[in-house]
């Protein structure tokens, strides 16, 4: 798809705007899983998550080859539209981003900060999606899609800080919405000519890509109740499995409840606040804790995007469950 010249020049356009995050040892969380684990903190980005990368080389690339482009237009639960928000913003392209009814009003707010004009449609991410192409397709707008090779290359820039620091993990654990985040990660090391094991991560409420990576073909499913709204996916893009069948060993599901315990370790081990699909790396590594001792583990923190009532009502309900069972 790309070749490592490519990869180096979108590092140095990602630069720009944003700067190489941290990938730091936490003894704490390295003896909760008992072995060595680094953690890629994707949530120190300008808008909180990974996507950001994706949305400044896909415009810088879509104002060269199309440069009489308007606006764009897509559908999001949030950071994929703050990525476009932030880099239509830098690009001077006016943006539109149509989000499910419901939707993480934190992650609203902040993509209209960053200058997105906001729609609410459907219920879901994908009924939002639908209407957004009905609209380009009526008034000649770009639309942006969640998985394009452009955005790949841009996300694919995380994984190039990480594996360059980290060229000797056994393991890579990295969370999939549509796919994006993980194809970056599987092409980085396969241009740096590494050994690493991708590991994808999905919530057993929305396990489209593990369905499909089982199946060998693409698997929609009916709903996508997860609360880690970031892995809400019911229909998998192909070129995505395509990717992820070929360079991915397997892919985990966890639950919400998992994923719930994995934020809060996460704040009593590194003092990070991690969205739902930021801590299922570590819900996965947690749940395959056994079979991952002596191993060097890297964990994708993706995005820090929780809103305020959905960590308490979700994740410090389940700690309060869980104290009064044990009183």
């Amino acid at each position: 798809m790309f070749n490592l010249a490519e990869l180096e020049q979108a590092h140095e356009l990602v630069g720009r705007a944003v700067a190489p995050t941290p990938a730091h040892a936490w003894p704490l969380l390295a003896q909760r899983l008992g072995t060595h684990v680094l953690v890629k903190h994707e949530n120190h980005t300008p808008t909180g998550g990974f996507k950001v990368r994706g949305g400044l080389v896909y415009v810088d690339r879509l104002k060269r080859a199309q440069p009489q482009t308007q606006g764009l237009i897509s559908a999001t639960t949030g950071n994929h539209g703050q990525s476009l928000a932030f880099a239509g913003r830098r690009g001077g392209l006016p943006v539109t981003i149509y989000v499910p009814h419901g939707n993480s009003v934190e992650k609203n707010s902040a993509m209209r900060a960053f200058g997105a004009t906001l729609v609410e449609h459907g219920t879901d991410f994908q009924e939002a999606r639908e209407e957004a192409v009905r609209r380009a397709e009526r008034e000649g707008l770009h639309m942006v899609r969640s998985f394009h090779p452009h955005l790949v290359l841009g996300v694919a820039t995380y994984a190039l800080e990480l594996l360059r620091k980290a060229p000797d993990l056994d393991m890579l654990y990295v969370p999939i919405g549509q796919g994006s985040g993980i194809c970056g990660c599987i092409i980085a090391r396969d241009l740096l000519g590494l050994k690493t094991e991708i590991v994808g991560v999905q919530s057993t409420l929305a396990p489209s890509y593990a369905l499909s990576f089982a199946a060998g073909t693409v698997v929609n499913t009916n709903s996508s109740n997860t609360r880690a709204d970031g892995m809400a996916t019911r229909n998998p893009d192909a070129d995505a499995l395509a990717i992820i069948r070929k360079g991915a060993s397997r892919i985990v599901q966890v639950t919400d409840d998992e994923i719930a315990s994995a934020i809060r370790a996460y704040w009593t081990d590194t003092h990070n606040l991690a969205e739902g699909a930021g801590a299922a790396p570590l819900a996965a590594a947690l749940q395959e804790k056994n079979g991952i001792s002596g191993k060097r583990v890297g964990l994708v923190l993706s995005g820090g995007n929780i809103d305020f009532e959905l960590f308490r009502t979700w994740v410090m309900r389940d700690a309060a469950a869980g104290e009064r069972a044990l009183a």
